[in-house]
C-alpha cells in the first residue's frame, strides 16, 4: 500500500501598506490594510470546503490576521519558523533603493547587514518542512513572501537561492505536494 501524498498549502498574508509600496517587511509587525483584510476574507471563501490536519501561522499580525479572517484562527498554531526574513539594516527599504547603493542587490544572493543570512532562513524552512512531513494530512501555513519562497525551494530539494524564481503575491495560495511518491516533490498550484 502506498503512502498518502499530503499537500502543504502556503498562503501569503493579505496586503499591507508596506507590501503595496514594496518595502522589505521582515520583523516589523505591520497590520493588514483594508484591501488586505478583504483579501483574507476572500481566501476564506476559497478555502472553506477544505480540511487541514495542521494549521500554522507566523506570529506576526499580518499573517495571524489573514489566518483569522480566512476562518482558521481558532485552530492555528503560531510557529516562529514561519517568520519573514530578518532584513536587519534593510528593513523598510525597497529593492530599487538598495540597488541604487548596491547594484544588482538581491535578498537571495546578497547579505542583509545585522539581519539573517540565507542559510539562517534555509534552516528555518527545513525545520518547518520536517514538521509538516510528519503530519498525517494536509497542512496550511500563513506567512510572508520570502520565507514562502525559500520553503518552496527547499520542498523541491533546491538550494535556497532558487526561491528567487517563485513570486508570491499578497493573499496568494501556493500548494506543494508530490507526483507519484514522496521522492517526487512538486508544485501543484502557484500564486493563485
Amino acid at each position: 500500500m502506498s503512502e498518502p501524498l499530503y499537500r502543504l498549502y502556503l498562503v501569503r498574508h493579505g496586503a499591507t501598506e508596506w507590501s503595496e509600496t514594496h518595502r522589505h517587511t521582515g520583523l516589523t509587525d505591520v497590520a493588514l490594510n483594508a484591501d488586505g483584510e478583504q483579501q483574507a476574507r476572500e481566501l476564506g471563501e476559497y478555502l472553506k470546503s477544505l480540511e487541514f490536519a495542521g494549521v500554522f501561522t507566523s506570529p506576526l499580525q499580518r499573517a495571524r490576521r489573514t489566518c483569522e479572517l480566512a476562518g482558521f484562527g481558532a485552530s492555528a498554531e503560531s510557529d516562529r519558523d514561519l517568520l519573514e526574513w530578518d532584513y536587519g539594516d534593510y528593513e523598510g527599504q525597497t529593492t530599487s533603493a538598495l540597488r541604487q547603493q548596491h547594484p544588482g542587490w538581491n535578498v537571495f544572493t546578497h547579505d542583509c547587514p545585522n539581519g539573517e543570512t540565507l542559510n539562517d532562513v534555509k534552516l528555518r524552512a527545513d525545520r518547518f518542512i520536517h514538521k509538516v512531513r510528519s503530519i498525517p494530512g494536509n497542512v496550511i501555513a500563513f506567512s510572508s513572501g520570502h520565507i514562502i519562497r525559500v520553503i518552496t525551494a527547499r520542498w523541491l530539494s533546491l538550494e535556497p537561492e532558487a526561491g528567487r524564481f517563485f513570486m508570491a503575491s499578497t493573499a496568494a495560495i501556493n500548494i506543494l505536494g508530490y507526483e507519484h511518491d514522496r521522492n517526487e516533490p512538486v508544485i501543484c498550484l502557484w500564486n493563485e
